[in-house]
């Protein structure tokens, strides 16, 4: 069964999480089904729709049903490769982050979006491993809630500028895996149990069709646009500022990594140099990427000001992400352009009100 997080070594054997698969095993149709390299055999949610199960038991035959599909995914519109949130779906899913160790407190105000002076470029990481860092105000992590009480983030984001002052960014197997995830916050800034910039759920969601269609690494990206529940007319720019994001970037200038471990609520990040992995992947070679960070956003140009920089890439791409040596995304060139363009066209979206249908007893 396929997982929608990148892998992660354990603390006493870097690089060797149990169940880490070659390049390339865990995704793709006709690929062998990958056994969570995320959490080693454990899939997050399991998405993948199981036949009949039969059992031989002394020369008998019992037919075992499907197991019901997994209530918070939805299928969308998957030759557009977008899906309109519900709005019960998001004040459901923000009530029960907020019903974990999680609580929203105001955080200090960002007074300037953007920096407006030169930027100085990026030292490398000595050593070469991602350190804890300082929040940021315009990235964050992104949880999946459902209802076995678990409110934990399995993926990072950040918002980026848009028109409409409403975007986040992500990778698109952290917000599509058999279908699209109802149920996603997005707590940006996101320190010690403290969502200082508010919770965010999104009005919808914009993924590649070929993502979709055969999980194509060169097309793991995804834009959310999100709103804040209980305070309509709220834009999440305005509150945390935004990455400017940036197509057919220069390999090889120097970059900065972020992202929000599972098991951690305050980042990591590390600076190097991008390379190329490919005409439609970059590769960032630094260890200390975990479970949780795929998502996570590659900045360059960082402005020591406000922190936010020009987006290159997310963490995502061949294998999910990569390993705990390499992080992956796929290139931002002309068909993450256009994903952009169609994910930014119109206003702001309102989300759909279904009424909710009682389960069959």
């Amino acid at each position: 069964m396929e997982t929608s997080e990148r892998g992660a070594a354990t603390a006493d054997s870097p690089g060797g999480a149990a169940g880490a698969g070659a390049p390339g095993s865990c995704s793709g149709p006709g690929r062998p089904t990958c056994i969570g390299r995320g959490r080693a055999g454990v899939p997050l949610r399991a998405t993948v729709a199981l036949g009949a199960l039969t059992v031989v038991l002394s020369s008998a035959v019992l037919a075992l049903g499907s197991p019901a599909r997994d209530p918070f995914l939805a299928a969308g519109d998957s030759a557009t490769g977008s899906y309109l949130a519900t709005r019960a779906d998001g004040d459901q899913a923000a009530t029960a982050v907020l019903a974990g160790p999680y609580q929203e407190r105001p955080g200090p105000p960002v007074t300037a979006r953007h920096g407006s002076g030169p930027v100085a470029p990026l030292p490398v990481s000595r050593p070469l491993v991602a350190a804890p860092a300082r929040p940021s105000p315009a990235i964050g992590a992104l949880f999946s809630p459902g209802d076995d009480g678990d409110p934990a983030h399995h993926c990072s984001a950040s918002v980026v500028h848009a028109p409409a002052g409403d975007l986040v960014v992500t990778a698109a197997h952290c917000v599509h895996d058999g279908g699209f995830r109802t149920r996603l916050v997005f707590a940006p800034g996101l320190r010690d149990g403290i969502a200082p910039y508010g919770l965010w759920v999104p009005t919808r969601i914009h993924v590649d069709p070929r993502w979709i269609s055969d999980r194509d690494p060169d097309h793991d990206v995804a834009f959310l646009r999100v709103r804040r529940p209980g305070q309509a007319g709220r834009r999440i720019e305005d509150l945390t500022g935004a990455e400017r994001i940036r197509f057919d970037d220069p390999v090889g200038r120097p970059a900065l990594l972020t992202g929000y471990p599972a098991d951690q609520d305050s980042p990591v990040s590390c600076r190097h140099a991008v390379e190329t992995e490919g005409p439609a992947q970059l590769r960032f070679p630094c260890a200390g990427f975990p479970h949780g960070t795929s998502g996570g956003p590659l900045l360059t140009d960082v402005e020591p000001v406000t922190g936010t920089g020009s987006l290159v890439g997310v963490v995502g791409g061949l294998d999910e992400g990569g390993d705990d040596f390499t992080s992956f995304s796929s290139r931002f060139g002309e068909d993450v352009a256009a994903l952009y363009r169609r994910a930014t066209a119109g206003p702001a979206p309102t989300p759909e009100v279904r009424p909710r249908v009682a389960p069959r007893s």
